[in-house]
C-alpha cells in the first residue's frame, strides 16, 4: 500500500508550553492535528477554570493565520482544588479533562497530589458528572526502580482508586509497559490508555546503548523491548480503550544536553509519518485510523473529524530538520533512529 486517507487525527496527550516556546512548535501541532488536549504543568500550572480560560486565548492567539485547530484544556490537580470550579469549567465546556500528576513525578509537577484522600471530593465530582481524569501513572517513591514505576503505581495507587470510584473515568496517559496494556485491556468500563510515538519506536537502548543520549529520555521513561511490543501490539489491535497522545514535550537543547536534563521528547513534527511506519511494518495500516482518529474521540465523547488526511509513501526517506528554532532557543527533533517513508501529502 503507497498510501493510506483517514480521518484527520487528534493527539490525546500535548505539551505546548507557554510564550516563545508555544509559538515555535504550536504550527507543527496544528498542522497535523485538529485537537490535543493540552497538558498544564506550565509554570504556575493551570489550576482554575479562570487560568485554563487565559492559557486557552494565548494558545489562540499564537495560532497562525489560516490554521485550523481546537485546544482541549486541562485542569492541573492540587490537593487545594475547588471541586464546584472543576465543575463548573467542565459544564461550560472550557475545560475537558484534569490531569493528576503524583508530586514530583515530572516536569512542573511539584504542586501536584501527594495524599489523593485530599482530592476525593474533586474526584467523586468528577465521577458524578462523567469528567475524565488524565494520570500520569508512576509512583515518586525513591526506593522504588525508575523501570517499575508504572507496574507499581497500578497496583499501589490506579487500582484501588478504581475500586474505590468505580464509576470514576480514567485515561492512563503514556502507558510504556505490558503490565499496564494487561491491565487496561482487563478492565471492562471506565479506562483507557494513551500511547506516544517514541515509547512505539524506542526502548531504552535508546538512551543508555553507546552512551547516553539525552534527547531519547523522557518519563515515563522508555522501557526493555518487550514492553514495547506490548505497546505496539495494542496499539495496532485497534482496541477501541488504546489511541494517540504523543506527549510530545520540547525542551531546548541547553535544558536537555546538562548535567541534569529535562525528559521530554519533540515529536509533533514527525508523529504520523512514524505511526503510518510502525503500523505498516506491523501489517496494520487499516488499524491507523482506529489509534489516530477514532478511539479517541469515542472516548472522550466528542465527534470524529470529518476532514480527512492522506498518508504517501515515497521511495526516498523524509527528511526533517535536526532542530527547529523558537523564540527560546533550538529544539531537537525527534530522530526514529530508521529511515522513514510516509509523509503526509
Amino acid at each position: 500500500m503507497d498510501e493510506i486517507t483517514i480521518p484527520r487525527p487528534d493527539d490525546w496527550h500535548l505539551h505546548l508550553r507557554d510564550g516563545a516556546m508555544m509559538e515555535g512548535v504550536l504550527p507543527y501541532s496544528a498542522r497535523d492535528f485538529a485537537r490535543a488536549i493540552i497538558m498544564p504543568n506550565l509554570m504556575p500550572p493551570v489550576v482554575t477554570s479562570a487560568d485554563a480560560q487565559a492559557y486557552r486565548d494565548r494558545i489562540l492567539a499564537a495560532l497562525p493565520k489560516g490554521m485550523d485547530f481546537t485546544p482541549l484544556m486541562t485542569l492541573y490537580l492540587t490537593e487545594g482544588t475547588d471541586a464546584a470550579d472543576v465543575a463548573s469549567a467542565h459544564a461550560s465546556g472550557l475545560v475537558t479533562a484534569v490531569k493528576l500528576y503524583p508530586a514530583g513525578a515530572t516536569t512542573n509537577s511539584s504542586s501536584g497530589v501527594r495524599d489523593l484522600d485530599k482530592v476525593m471530593p474533586v474526584l467523586e465530582k468528577m465521577a458524578e458528572i462523567g469528567m475524565p481524569l488524565c494520570i500520569h501513572g508512576e509512583v515518586t517513591d525513591p526506593s522504588v526502580d525508575i523501570f517499575d514505576r508504572e507496574a507499581v503505581f497500578i497496583e499501589t495507587v490506579l487500582d484501588p482508586l478504581r475500586r474505590r470510584l468505580p464509576g470514576l473515568k480514567i485515561t492512563l496517559e503514556h502507558v510504556t509497559t505490558s503490565n499496564g496494556v494487561d491491565y487496561v485491556m482487563a478492565a471492562d468500563a471506565n479506562l483507557a490508555a494513551s500511547i506516544t510515538t517514541h515509547h512505539l519506536m524506542i526502548n531504552r537502548n535508546a538512551i543508555l546503548a553507546g552512551g547516553i543520549k539525552p534527547h531519547y529520555y523522557c518519563l515515563p521513561v522508555a522501557k526493555r523491548e518487550s514492553h514495547r511490543l506490548a505497546l505496539r501490539k495494542a496499539a495496532t489491535s485497534g482496541d477501541k480503550r488504546f489511541f494517540l497522545g504523543t506527549d510530545s514535550a520540547p525542551h531546548v537543547d541547553p535544558l536537555k544536553e546538562c548535567a541534569c536534563g529535562c525528559a521530554g521528547i519533540f515529536t509533533s513534527i514527525n508523529t504520523l509519518s512514524c505511526l503510518a511506519h510502525v503500523f505498516e511494518e506491523d501489517n496494520a495500516l487499516d488499524k491507523l485510523a482506529a489509534f489516530a482518529s477514532l478511539n479517541g474521540p469515542v472516548w472522550y465523547c466528542l465527534p470524529v473529524n470529518q476532514e480527512m488526511v492522506r498518508l504517501v509513501r515515497r521511495a526516498a526517506p523524509v527528511v526533517w530538520p535536526d532542530k527547529i528554532e523558537t523564540g527560546d532557543g533550538p529544539v531537537t527533533v525527534f530522530d526514529p533512529l530508521l529511515p522513514i517513508h510516509w509523509e503526509v501529502a
